[in-house]
């Protein structure tokens, strides 16, 4: 009888747990998912799915902390599965820019910073997939390098090397457009 109480609140726990991380973390798991699945927004969901259903299989004290970093190593792992599967292994599809919309004080602004962003989406998705991968989930995702590196199985300094050699590239292709 002493069991239930804790059985129910330690199930009730672990369910916040995981309503938490599917809040917080769904979306930017399923524009991760997206990307690597060629564009593919119903397999991303299966994918980004399977990642929730494994997480809701873990002791959330064992990811607890590092929530953000343990999806998106599950998820990357499951598209890799899914494309092994079906015998592609490319990760980005070209000529797809993905669109983030940010509030802005001027409607100027905002056109002009949505111009930027767009041309900087477009030159990224010219670099090496690596490079791509790495640089999304460092500005698009805010991970640390440290985490990346987990993330995509790269050493820290191979992850910080890939960075710069991208953030190099993306503006000396910047630099190079007419205005």
């Amino acid at each position: 009888m002493n069991n239930e109480p804790r059985q129910s609140h330690a199930s009730a726990a672990a369910s916040s747990f995981v309503s938490d991380a599917v809040a917080r973390h769904q979306a930017p798991l399923l524009r991760y998912a997206t990307r690597l699945l060629h564009g593919d927004a119903d397999r991303a969901q299966d994918v980004v799915q399977d990642t929730f259903v494994r997480l809701m299989a873990q002791p959330p004290e064992q990811v607890d902390g590092h929530v953000a970093e343990w999806l998106f190593t599950v998820c990357r792992n499951r598209v890799t599965d899914v494309l092994r599967k079906e015998g592609r292994m490319s990760l980005f599809a070209e000529g797809q820019a993905e669109r983030l919309t940010a509030a802005e004080p001027r409607p100027g602004s905002k056109m002009e910073r949505a111009e930027q962003h767009a041309a900087v989406l477009q030159l990224i998705e010219k670099l090496p997939p690596n490079q791509q991968e790495v640089v999304r989930l460092k500005f698009q995702n805010g991970f640390s390098y440290q985490e990346i590196s987990r993330i995509t199985s790269l050493s820290v300094t191979n992850v910080g090397f890939i960075l710069h050699t991208a953030i190099k590239s993306l503006r000396h292709q910047m630099s190079a457009q007419p205005e």
